[in-house]
Order: C-alpha cells, then structure tokens, then sequence
C-alpha cells in the first residue's frame, strides 16, 4: 500500500471540523426575537502539526407568534481564528466577551464589547498566583450577575507555599523538595486556588478559607457574587491521577468572599460539575462512589439552597430497562438548564450509543431527545459459536431500523441521517445546540427548541459536515454464552460497532480489524471516530468492541469486570468477533487483526497470546502487559489494586498474593505464544500506563526472535494526541496491518 495514500486518508478524515462548545445570546425586538449562535471548533492542520481553534456564529429568527420556531437562519459569519486563547466567556446580560489568553510567554485577561478591547491585564505580571488552569478537570472562567468580577482557578504562587521562615537559605534549602502532582496531563498541577479580578478597579484577589488538605476547583458564582461555589479534592495522604477518574474523594463546597467555607455534601462521597439554576435556587451536580471502578455510573443530585436539602434527581442505572437512560457517565455542559429551571438536559452513552435526554425536576421523568429513538436500531444475537466455527454461518439477520434508514438515505429516499452520537454542547432560553455525528456522518452541527410537555423536539441542522462516507455500520449486540455468563452479575449482555467499506476492494472478502478501547471503563459510541473512518476508507472493515465493563449498560456491567480483567473482557471481545463473522459472510476469518490503547492494548496483546492461531497482527498503543511492575509507577495505583478484584487504601502495601494476581491477569504470561507480529507504539511521558511496559513485552518477543517493531514518542503521553504522533501512529499502523494480512 503506497504510503502517500494512507497519509492522504489520514489527512481527509483528521482535518473534517468538530464544534467543541457554544453559546446562546438572545434579544428581543417589538415582534421578533433572534438568537445569536456563537460556536467554537477544533480543526486538525498536518502543515503545522497543531489543531486549530476558530469561532463561527448563526443568527436565528424565531416565528412572531412562537418564540420556540426557527423561521429563518441567516448565513453564517466568517470562521474567526482564536490562537492562543486558553479561556473564555460571555457575559450573562451585556454579552462581553472575557479571554483568558497566552502571549510570548504571559497569560493575559482581556475584556472585549461592541467596540473592540475594552481591558486587558497582565495575570503574570500581577504576582497573585502562578499558571492559569485551562484543563477540563480544574479550569473555570466565570462571570458574576452584576459582570463586574471574574471568577478562575490558578497554581498557588510557589513563594508563598514554600517554607521561607528562615529567609533565603530556607528557600535553598526547599527548592528541590520533591512536589506532588495530579497526575496524567496534569503535570505540574499540583496546588490549586480559586482567584478573583475586580473589573472595576483592576485588583486580583486569592480567596482564602479553602480547606489546607483540598485542591479546590470548577469553580462559579453564587447569585448575588458575594460567595462562590467549588468542588474540592482531597489531596491527604497524597494525590492519584484525576484524568479519566471519576472516583477520587472530593466535596462541594460554598465559600464567600470573607473566607467561611461550608461543605454542602456528604462525606468520603466523589462530586463534580455543579450547575446553578438560571433562578439561582437550586445547584445540581454529579455524585458517585470513591475508589473501585475508576469512570462508573454518576447520580444526578439537586440541592436546594434556600433549604440546603439534596434530593437525588436522577438514580444510579444498575440495570437500564430497553430503550431507556442507562444513567450518567460523564460531564454536564456548563449550560444544561431549561429557562424555567424546571428540567435538565444531558447526553450520556446509552449501549452503543450516546443519546439526549432530559429529566424534568416535577416528576423526575426522563424522556430522549434524539430524532429516531435508538432502542429499536439495535440488532440482538444469540450467544456465537466457539471461536473455530465448527457449524456452517448463519443468515444475516433481518436489517435492523438502523440498517433500513441507512439504505433510505444511500436510495435518497430520506434526507434525515441516523446519528449515533448526540452531544450536548449547551442548552439556553431553551434553544439546544447539539454537535451530532455517526461512524459515517462527520460531526454535524444542530439546533432546536426543548419541546413542551409530551412534543417532540423539532430539530434543524446549522452546519453540515463538509463530506459523508459512503460507508456501510451496524449495530451488534451480543449475548455471552451460557458458560462466559457472570455469576455475581448474570444476564448481562453488550454491545459492538461494526464499520466497512461500502464497495469492498477487489478482494472476494473484506479484511477486519478488531478494535478495543481503553478505560477499560469508557465506550466506543456509534460516533465519527478519525480511525475508523481511515481504516475503512483504505478498505479495512473495524468492529468496534463495547465489552461488558464499557459504560452505557448500566453500574452493573461495570462491576461485573473488577477481578475479571484478562478473562471476562478477552471473551467478550472474541465473542463479538465470532458474532460478527457469524454474520456477515463478507468478512474475512483469515485476516483478522486486532488494534488498542491503554486497556484496549492490554486486552489486544491478550487476545494474540491466547488465540494465537487467531490474529494475524496486532498494533497496540501504551498497553498495560505486566500490571505487577506498573504498581509502582502510575498515577492510578488504586486501580491497580481493584482491578484484579483487591480493596484499595492508602497505606496499602504490596503482597505476595496482590502482586501474584496482577501477573497471573497480565498479557506478560501468554507472550512466549504470541505468533502475531506486535507493533508497539510508547509515549514518553504516559503518566498512567509507564513505557516500561510495551517495552517490557518488546524484550520477551525479541528474545523469541518474534515479529516485533516499537515506535517512540518522547514528547507524547497515555492518549498519544500530539497532531504528529497520531499521524505517525496511523500510518505505520495501516502499514503492519496491510503487509500482515
């Protein structure tokens, strides 16, 4: 395969714009009312090796006697670059723009109206505290009501936190003290505190009264701006990584501008994404366990403040009924409220899918938002046959809703795409701006109106994406066999994705790669994935696997895996594969390979171990191969622990028994099987998985003069998300697996 094209697949499908947030503005004239629809995007430029940021924004007029009907959408305005900025927010009533932006090594704040640049202020020159903190986990940029204060999180001045009382030689004498951090793309991080601009006077303030052992931030406004809102790790006795984990002890806190702080939860409880309602009653957030899982299903919470009461919105999903919400698996937009602060709107996986939802506070109904409701899209199957398929395949089963609509739009009966992946970006006066996409469909910029009681929502598409893919995807969902069924937690199913070229190569059958995501608690929705669609436009069919464990099948799916890694999810994923061989006769069960990251490369390493008559490649990217040697070395130790089925505390110390399951769950023990040729590709500086490990399996093959190549990066992490390393990554990938197979 000419590698000129796999670079030119690469760039088709990596450079296709994705909108990442949006904001709603509204004014009203004698008869209409018009919404300004400010969006950002993300736009990956191989010629710089960066990704670009850009705004674009839509003015609708709504109907003269229904302000909830779009009657005309203006073209839009030009895409605006916005390089270097780090935050930034509009203002609730005057619509000023707040940034937050990095220039020749300075943070600046700018304050920006009709007219142009009303303020800027140096934040590095004023000596309050160091680094801003833009990152999802910490970052905020917050206005209050009255728009004259400014609300961020930033690093504690390292002055002020290290021991000077004995003057310059204590400061000496403490330079090299060695500094916690919070792990995976948040080095450096490590103590946070919440800041606060006077706009009036140019004055910059660090709140004081948080908690000495919590790291505060997602930080907002209380009505009135004389307190704020917070969540507040824990970092005593010392820090794990936050990235991907949504089971680290923290609390919601409320403090005010004198310094009192007050604990609004409960206690030795994980909270996130507090949200106040546009009426300034109610604040909701997100609650789940500490410890165990390390991503699980999140509890929707409502606290009142006028009362201080919390009442429990919407439930943990330990077994989501057909068709309904599997629960909550991930962060409310900054914006999720309806305008009578009645109802909340979220995306969250649903199975294969991500779906919209909202729940009404009156009577706790969920109800989904989507065009076509996903539960009829899916396709059930009985249990596969053992992997060598002994019995003659099955007729493909009948197509399913899904399938049916996709033929309607390739026939052009219907111009109305069935999206996968619904994502919320924001919801305000009620209008939702939704970023839509599907394994064949970029992602697809949409709006519409919340509907009333019982109606269903009228949705209209802003920006298309600039190409489809005439590529052919379904949705499997898979049945373990009697014997692979969890006794703890029995009747579980799951799910896969599969994806492939619509006119097939030349070849009489397609070859397929099997792909396993990482977490391993997170999913591979029916979305655009940049992968993927490159594989599949080279050619290659990809079945993406959602194993028991993934998220969207409820808590109990994702209980069922602790003590169960490299057994439970190895079936399942060659389970899939069996099924979808099984049923679609156009694949090719002699070239199969298998791709991963994180916990999809341990899970990829296992399966050429232990099928290795199976596979005929294998390209893993930071895998987990000997979790006994990573016990020391990642930021995520208590996962460790919990994975292979041991309670975790702090002062946990290593056994013989602890250390001897982590090896006997570990891809190290089947490498002298392993007959695939292993393509490794290492980051550098992964905090959360060391390089040490894909190197550690590197020296098993090679000593066994197996087919075996490495590729590392340096400069790169756990995610491997640098513009060059994941076109690199691709295109040698797309290389091993062609010459391979």
């Amino acid at each position: 395969m000419d590698p000129g094209r796999v670079t030119g697949a690469h760039a088709e499908v990596s450079g296709l714009p994705a909108p990442v947030s949006a904001h709603v503005r509204d004014e009203r004239l004698a008869e209409l009312r018009t919404y300004t629809v400010i969006t950002e995007w993300s736009q990956t430029d191989l010629v710089r090796g960066s990704r670009l940021r850009y705004s674009q924004q839509w003015t609708l007029i709504t109907d003269t006697n229904d302000h909830k009907s779009i009657r005309t959408v203006l073209p839009p305005g030009p895409c605006v670059p916005v390089s270097g900025e780090l935050l930034s927010g509009l203002s609730p009533v005057q619509g000023l723009r707040a940034v937050i932006r990095e220039t020749s090594g300075h943070q600046l704040l700018e304050i920006w109206d009709r007219q142009g640049l009303r303020k800027c202020l140096n934040l590095s020159a004023v000596n309050k505290h160091g680094r801003v903190y833009d990152d999802a986990q910490f970052g905020c940029l917050s206005w209050s009501q009255c728009e004259n204060k400014l609300l961020y999180v930033a690093e504690k001045l390292k002055s002020t936190w290290m021991v000077t009382h004995d003057g310059e030689h204590a400061f000496r004498k403490d330079r090299s003290v060695y500094c916690e951090d919070w792990g995976e793309t948040l080095t450096n991080k490590s103590v946070p505190v919440v800041c606060v601009v006077n706009l009036q006077c140019g004055s910059v303030s660090v709140l004081q009264g948080v908690p000495l052992d919590v790291s505060p931030g997602q930080a907002l406004w209380a009505r009135g701006g004389q307190s704020v809102f917070l969540v507040g790790w824990y970092h005593e006795p010392f820090r794990l990584g936050l990235r991907f984990c949504s089971n680290r002890r923290s609390a919601l806190f409320k403090l005010d501008l004198d310094g009192n702080c007050e604990c609004l939860s409960g206690d030795n409880l994980s909270v996130s994404c507090p949200r106040l309602s546009p009426d300034g009653s109610t604040l909701i957030y997100l609650q789940g366990r500490v410890f165990g899982p390390h991503n699980q299903c999140l509890s929707l919470q409502q606290l009142d403040l006028s009362s201080k009461r919390t009442s429990t919105l919407l439930d943990v999903v330990n077994r989501p009924q057909t068709g309904q919400c599997a629960g909550v698996y991930e962060a409310l937009p900054a914006c999720c409220w309806s305008a009578d602060s009645q109802r909340v709107v979220f995306s969250s996986a649903r199975r294969n899918w991500k779906d919209l939802f909202m729940v009404d506070r009156r009577s706790n109904k969920v109800t989904s938002l989507c065009d076509i409701p996903p539960p009829y899209c899916d396709s059930h199957f009985p249990p596969p046959p053992p992997a060598h398929f002994p019995d003659p395949p099955l007729p493909p089963p009948p197509p399913s809703h899904l399938h049916q609509e996709h033929q309607r739009n390739q026939e052009g009966l219907s111009d109305l795409p069935a999206y996968g992946s619904w994502r919320l970006l924001t919801v305000q006066e009620d209008l939702m701006v939704v970023c839509c996409s599907s394994p064949n469909t970029p992602p697809t910029l949409r709006v519409g109106f919340l509907p009333p009681a019982g109606g269903a929502v009228s949705w209209q598409t802003l920006q298309p994406p600039v190409l489809t893919f005439d590529f052919q995807w379904t949705v499997l969902d898979v049945t373990p066999p009697p014997e692979e069924d969890n006794t703890h937690y029995p009747g579980l199913d799951f799910g896969a994705v599969l994806v492939k070229p619509s006119r097939p190569p030349n070849e009489n059958k397609t070859p397929l790669v099997v792909s396993v995501h990482g977490g391993p608690h997170s999913q591979f929705p029916a979305e655009w994935n940049c992968t993927t669609a490159g594989l599949a436009k080279l050619g290659f069919a990809v079945l993406m696997v959602n194993y028991r464990g993934s998220t969207g099948f409820g808590q109990d799916g994702i209980l069922s895996l602790i003590g169960r890694i490299g057994s439970q999810d190895v079936k399942d994923v060659q389970a899939a594969v069996a099924a979808a061989l099984q049923r679609d006769v156009s694949l090719d069960p002699d070239r199969l390979a298998v791709i991963g990251g994180s916990h999809g490369g341990f899970l990829s390493c296992h399966l050429v171990g232990q099928y290795p008559e199976f596979y005929r490649a294998c390209a893993a990217r930071n895998p987990v191969i000997n979790a006994a040697t990573l016990l020391g070395t990642s930021d995520i130790v208590d996962w460790r622990y919990t994975s292979v089925g041991f309670p975790y505390s702090y002062d946990q110390i290593p056994t013989a028994e602890a250390l001897a399951a982590m090896l006997e769950r570990s891809p190290i023990t089947h490498a002298a099987q392993i007959k695939a040729p292993v393509l490794l590709m290492l980051g550098g500086r992964d905090r959360r998985v060391s390089p040490h490990q894909g190197l550690e399996l590197y020296k098993a093959l090679k000593s066994r003069a197996s087919p075996v190549r490495l590729l590392w990066f340096p400069d790169d992490g756990h995610s491997l998300t640098r513009v060059d390393t994941q076109a690199d990554c691709f295109l040698n990938t797309v290389l091993w697996l062609h010459q391979h197979l």
